[in-house]
């Protein structure tokens, strides 16, 4: 891999490669790297195993000090790929408080903020069996 970010590269064994490629990705790419599995009524629901994380989501806490807490996104930090929930935080020795950050795998989404016409889009309702997506159909003439 050459200093600067390649759309060619696509994989590698070596670690270091792994996090070059994912340090030096442009804002659009690392959106992707920011996924969290969704819950269980959410997989059935939309057919799918994980989503982007968007500020208002709400998500539970799988690991560290803080597990098995409910929070709403509040902050998507792209540059650094972590994600700050509201209400969550830690008290330094002078008394101010800062917030947590947390890695998106350590997260699960319990509901999704569904004000974005392009999440929905995106989501598309698939259906459990097939992964195939749900389309209405319309009343088409036959053919004869």
């Amino acid at each position: 891999m050459k200093a600067d970010f390649s759309k060619a590269w696509t994989a590698s064994k070596q670690p270091r490669k792994q996090r070059k490629y994912r340090y030096n990705s442009p804002l659009h790419l690392k959106h992707r790297f920011l996924n969290s599995h969704l819950s269980g009524e959410l997989r059935k629901k939309y057919g799918k195993r994980s989503a982007a994380l968007r500020k208002g989501d709400e998500v539970l806490v799988m690991r560290g000090a803080f597990k098995k807490k409910k929070a709403k996104v509040s902050v998507v930090d792209l540059k650094k790929g972590r994600v700050s929930l509201e209400n969550i935080n830690k008290t330094k020795k002078d008394g101010t408080k800062v917030n947590v950050y947390f890695n998106p795998s350590s997260l699960m989404l319990q509901s999704l903020s569904l004000d974005d016409k392009k999440r929905i889009k995106s989501l598309g309702k698939k259906s459990a069996e097939g992964g195939q997506e749900i389309k209405e159909k319309k009343d088409a003439p036959k053919k004869n």
